[in-house]
């Protein structure tokens, strides 16, 4: 994907929607077995990267300073009508850090009433000495927004044909 598609689509309203507001992304990675993983995990946006942050001991960690290419996905809505979804492909760089980033923080206050986050920060930075922000940077995106017609190309093809079938059984 060049860099003017790659720019379309992540600067698409609805795409920028979901980076600023959607609480987790699913993350997929190289597992040691060689088999995937996708792990649910908060993030932020920072107008360039997808920041995740997490524990210097987790799995992800190991497997992605040998393997950093990762997609994931963030997703709302229950129904077609009301379903988007942005896939991104992209590189993970990482950096341990001392204490709690403050982007673990912005990931987490996305899903926690105010109240909650305070008690939830206290915690957390009672309980982390050092973490990892891991920051993706997109090779390739693609938004969706099914209510809205954006669909993937092999479904919207489907969907003409399938469409093109009925109004020819239609005039017959």
């Amino acid at each position: 994907m060049n860099t003017q598609e790659l720019a379309r689509e992540l600067c698409h309203p609805g795409a920028q929607e979901l980076l600023r507001t959607g609480p987790l992304a699913r993350l997929a990675y190289h597992g040691h077995d060689g088999f995937p993983r996708v792990i649910p995990i908060g993030f932020t946006w920072n107008g360039e990267r997808i920041v995740v942050c997490t524990a210097p001991t987790s799995p992800k960690v190991r497997m992605l300073a040998s393997r950093p290419r990762v997609a994931l996905t963030i997703d709302t809505g229950s129904e077609p009508a009301t379903a988007k979804a942005l896939l991104v492909r992209g590189l993970a760089a990482m950096d341990t850090v001392d204490g709690v980033p403050d982007e673990f923080i912005a990931a987490s206050a996305k899903s926690l009433e105010a109240s909650q986050l305070v008690e939830f920060e206290r915690h957390v930075r009672a309980m982390y000495t050092r973490m990892v922000r891991i920051s993706i940077e997109p090779r390739w995106a693609r938004f969706y927004d099914f209510g809205a017609g954006r669909l993937p190309a092999f479904l919207a093809d489907l969907a003409s044909d399938a469409a093109s079938a009925s109004a020819t059984r239609t005039t017959r």
